[in-house]
This record gives C-alpha cells, sequence and structure tokens, in this order.
C-alpha cells in the first residue's frame, strides 16, 4: 500500500494529473480491477463490431470504415478520459451527421473526422467547453426523436430488401411506399425476425431476476448464460443470420442480401487527405472545407454533447465531476489521430455506456480491451462478414435507435413550461429536412426566448403611499426601456402621481447602458416633480452606481428601512 502511495505521488503535478487522468487511476489498478476491466471491455466489444458495421451504413461508407473508427478512440480515450463509463467509436447521431456533411465520400468524412478533432482540442485549449449551455435540452430531444426516426425508417429498405431508394427523408418515405411490392419476402422474414428477437432479448435483460450466491450452480449457471445472451444480443443475432445466409449460400440459392466483401486487414497509418481526385478534376481542400459548411461547427459540438451527456450520467451516480474541457481535449486528440487510421468522427455511445454499468467495469482500461477486440476482427474476421444480411444489420440499427424517441418530452414540456415546445417542435420538424437546418434553427429560437426573457423581466408593482417597483431577475441592457417605461407610466397613471422606490434585491450586475438609462429616468422623473429612491443594493451594483455619481441618486441600505 505504501509503494502504491508513493507511485501516486511519482506520477507528477497536479496540472499534469488533471491533463493526463490516467495518472489518477492508474497507481490504484489491481488484479480484481483487471478481470473486471477484461470481462466488460470484451462484452462491449461484441457490442461494437456489429454496431460499427451498421452505423458505416448509416454514414454511406463503406463498411470497414465503422471498424475503422471503432478502436482509435477506446485507447486515446482511456489516457485523456475523465468517465470510465465512456466509450468513444460510431454512434447512430454521428452517423447521421456524417451522411449529410461528408456525401458518402471517405475522403470527406476521414477529413471532417481531422478538422473536427482539431476544432475540439482548440476549444478545449481555450476552455470553451460552456459553449455547449447553449443547446437546451428542448433542441437536443428533438434532434435525437428526429433523428430515431429518420434513421429507423433509413434501415426500412434494407430490411426489405429494396436497391436504389434516395437517402433524403421525404422522398425516401415516398419512394418506399411506391415500390413496397418489390418488397424481397426473404430479406424481409429475416429482418422482422431480428427485430423481434432484438426486443425479446432486451425485454428479456430488463426482466431477468438476479441470481443469489445462495442459488444451486445450475441456476447460478443458467442466469450467466441468459444473462450473456441479452447483453451481447447484437452479436447473437447477427451471427445467427450470418448462418443462415451461409446456409443458403451452400445450397445454391441465395434470397438475403448480403452484406459481400470487406477488405481485411488494419487501416494504413497515414495523414488525410486534403484534396480529393475525381474524374473532372481535383477538389482543392478549401472546396471540401466550404462543401462542409456548417458542418465544421455541428460535428464537434454534436460530439461533445453526447460524450458529455453520458459523463454526466456517470458523475450524478459516482459523485464525480466533468470538465466538459478535458472531454474536448480527449475527443479532439482521439478524432485526430483515428483520422489517421481512416475514422469518421466519434462520439461516446449510450447503448455501450449502459452495456458497461451493468457489467461493473472498473476503469477506463477497459476500453484497452474492446480496441483491441475490434482489431483482432479487423485482422482475421473480415472474410467472416461477407455473409452477414443487410437486413440483420438493419435490425441492429432500429433497435439501438428507437429508444432514443422520447415521445413523453412533449407531454412533460406541455406541463412544465410550453413554451418550451417552439425550439423542440422547431428542431423536430426541421431536422427531417435538413440535419442543420434543425439544430441551427432550434438554437436560434431557444436563444430568441433567452433573449426576450432577460429584454423583458418579470417587473412587480405594488401600490401604497409610494410606489415599490420590483424586478423580477438581473438588469441588462436590454431591459433598460422596458424598466423606465414601466415606472414611468405607473408614476403618472397613478392618482395622485406617486414617487417610486427600486426593490433592487434580485440585481446582481448592471452595465454603462442601464446606468445611462438610470440617469434618464431620474432626470424624466425630477422633471414631472417625483423621485426615485433605490433599496437592498447587493454590493457590485451600489459601486457601479456611487462610481456613475448619478444627479438625484439616492439609496437605502435595505428595504425595512426604506
Amino acid at each position: 500500500a505504501q509503494d502504491t502511495g508513493q507511485r501516486g505521488q511519482s506520477c507528477g503535478c497536479p496540472l499534469v494529473r488533471a491533463k493526463l487522468p490516467i495518472l489518477r487511476w492508474l497507481p490504484r489498478y489491481s488484479l480484481a480491477w483487471l478481470q473486471s476491466d477484461l470481462m466488460a471491455g470484451l462484452t462491449v466489444g461484441l457490442t461494437v463490431v456489429p454496431q460499427a458495421l451498421a452505423y458505416a451504413e448509416v454514414a454511406g461508407l463503406p463498411l470497414q470504415y465503422g471498424l475503422y473508427s471503432s478502436f482509435m478512440g477506446c485507447f486515446v480515450y482511456c489516457f485523456l478520459g475523465t468517465a470510465k463509463d465512456v466509450t468513444l467509436g460510431p454512434t447512430a447521431i454521428m452517423s447521421l451527421l456524417v451522411s449529410s456533411y461528408a456525401f458518402h465520400q471517405p475522403v470527406y468524412a476521414i477529413l471532417l473526422t481531422f478538422l473536427s478533432g482539431c476544432i475540439q482540442l482548440a476549444m478545449g485549449l481555450l476552455h470553451l467547453g460552456f459553449l455547449l449551455d447553449f443547446i437546451s435540452c428542448p433542441v437536443i430531444k428533438g434532434f435525437t426523436s428526429a433523428a430515431s426516426i429518420t434513421i429507423s425508417f433509413n434501415q426500412v429498405k434494407n430490411i426489405l430488401g429494396l436497391q436504389g431508394i434516395p437517402r433524403q427523408f421525404f422522398l425516401q418515405v415516398y419512394e418506399t411506399l411506391r415500390r413496397i411490392g418489390e418488397t424481397r419476402a426473404g430479406d424481409a422474414v429475416l429482418g422482422l425476425a431480428c427485430l423481434a428477437a432484438l426486443a425479446g432479448l432486451r425485454v428479456m435483460k430488463s426482466h431477468l431476476p438476479q441470481a443469489a450466491c445462495a442459488e444451486p450452480l445450475a441456476a447460478r449457471v443458467s442466469y450467466l448464460i441468459v444473462w450473456t445472451s441479452a447483453t451481447a444480443r447484437n452479436a447473437l443475432v447477427v451471427l445467427f443470420a450470418g448462418l443462415v445466409a451461409y446456409s443458403f449460400q451452400v445450397m445454391g440459392s441465395q434470397p438475403l442480401t448480403v452484406t459481400g466483401s470487406i477488405p481485411q486487414g488494419l487501416p494504413p497509418f497515414q495523414l488525410p487527405h486534403f484534396s480529393m481526385a475525381t474524374p473532372n478534376g481535383t477538389i482543392p481542400f478549401r472546396s471540401m472545407v466550404e462543401d462542409m459548411g456548417i458542418g465544421l461547427a455541428v460535428v464537434p459540438l454534436m460530439g461533445l454533447l453526447e460524450t458529455v451527456a453520458i459523463a454526466k450520467a456517470f458523475a450524478s451516480q459516482n459523485d464525480y465531476r466533468i470538465d466538459p474541457n478535458q472531454e474536448l481535449l480527449a475527443m479532439g486528440f482521439a478524432n485526430i489521430l483515428g483520422s489517421f487510421v481512416s475514422s469518421y468522427p466519434i462520439t461516446g455511445s449510450f447503448g455501450r455506456w449502459v452495456t458497461g454499468c451493468l457489467l461493473g467495469l472498473c476503469s477506463e482500461g477497459s476500453m484497452s480491451s474492446t480496441g483491441t477486440l475490434v482489431l483482432l476482427s479487423l485482422a482475421y474476421l473480415t472474410s467472416l462478414f461477407y455473409y452477414i444480411p443487410k437486413a440483420a444489420l438493419a435490425a441492429v440499427i432500429i433497435s439501438a435507435v428507437v429508444p432514443m424517441f422520447d415521445a413523453g418530452i412533449f407531454r412533460r414540456l406541455w406541463r412544465v413550461k410550453r413554451l418550451d415546445l417552439v425550439p423542440l417542435c422547431v428542431t423536430f420538424l426541421l431536422c427531417f429536412w435538413e440535419v442543420q437546418y434543425g439544430i441551427v434553427a432550434g438554437v436560434l429560437v431557444s436563444g430568441i426566448l433567452l433573449l426576450y426573457s432577460i429584454a423583458r423581466p418579470p417587473i412587480k408593482v405594488s401600490e401604497g403611499d409610494v410606489l415599490l417597483v420590483q424586478p423580477g431577475s438581473s438588469l441588462h441592457f436590454p431591459a433598460i426601456e422596458c424598466l423606465r417605461d414601466t415606472v414611468c407610466s405607473h408614476a403618472v397613471a397613478a392618482s395622485p402621481p406617486r414617487s417610486i422606490i427600486l426593490d433592487c434585491c434580485h440585481i446582481s450586475s448592471i452595465d454603462y447602458t442601464v446606468v445611462v438609462g438610470l440617469a434618464e429616468l431620474l432626470q424624466e422623473l425630477h422633471k414631472r416633480g417625483l423621485s426615485l429612491a433605490f433599496c437592498s443594493l447587493q454590493e457590485p451594483v451600489l459601486q457601479v452606481l456611487l462610481s456613475a455619481d448619478l444627479e438625484g441618486f439616492q439609496h437605502f441600505p435595505t428595504r425595512e428601512e426604506a
């Protein structure tokens, strides 16, 4: 124990430990942790591999790019991450964004990864993680709910075995319904069977009673088998579907649409391409950046949003503080290094987080075993992926994204604050048109509502020998005109006109425009033979008003004394 303490002290200064979180937990690492982390990491890996193949389909990229995106983040986050339950890799949300901004071109996707990583790294170094606070919960819920529907319907064509369906949502719905008569029976039956199996295993896992240590060995073994099958249900269903497709292939008839050949081996370690050759010439770096447009802002922020949401959920359960700036640094390095191995942008995954929590992983080191399993799959197992039916991968995606749709959010907002339904509905509806329009419009609407509440704070006016005016929140420059109009209208409308006491108990700071507005208000009231006094001034506000040397300024220390 003494040696462990000495190693913990020798891990460098607090600043180094803050920037390299591995130095916090590595000195305390034990054999018991290693056993738990290996089990958790390998089980999560069984979820990662089939999901990675499926998410590449959502991103509109060749399937191997899903695996290329699934290992570098595991190793980088092991060193730089602050939450042991987060696993970086491709997700449904990020894959949808990549589909929108990479135009189904691997070169664009890899360059987007590199640039997103650079932006996230710069934001972390500049401590800009607070920008995430401006994306409100209704905007997030509207986006994720719309993404759940969009991604799910995008996979219906694979369930039905249809080819040549456009990716734009409304065209996709129209073409799918128009060509539903072309459905391949084999794909449809297998896809629906996989969906039913995944749903059944999910329900089974949620209702599985915990096996007590006092129960017979057979009962505990049975529990372990059922629990493992339910936890690794994605891998189990894909394996079963692959065996079915292989059996048909051996018999000489193939009613299923299979994945096909996937290049075997690890991706080359190289710089991303900063231009792209086309039959019509070369697209330069500047044009590629212009094509990505707002995606260079949306992708880094949404990546951080998913990761921090998971990390905060972990922190709330474990009394632990999450630093968004450190998460930005971790994701920035993960995406930059990931671009060197042909990864598309990655972020934290809710599904893998839940799996990790249930498995009781002990440290960020569990992710190294997950990344190792992905590397082994790339090196030795890609030839087996040939027989995986596309309908099975579609079922995996639908099963993963359906829980993201939160139908109850509409009812909750209606009860709590109906005005929040506006950014929710704007984001939700516009995301069906274009993802970026939905997110930007939702943030703008939320910002307008926020600015309106600042510009029009609640103002309480109490009648008496004098008028007592009490702003219900802090006073900022957009609100000074509202305050002046309220004070003047009530002072003049009173019979007879009365002086005013301004209760400033809720005002913690003011700016120069507010000071100028108050000076003009004092002058206007003075012309009418009325006075304005201030009470309950907080010290910072009082100092500002005294330094402004306002003509006719008078104040009382407390409202009671007034």
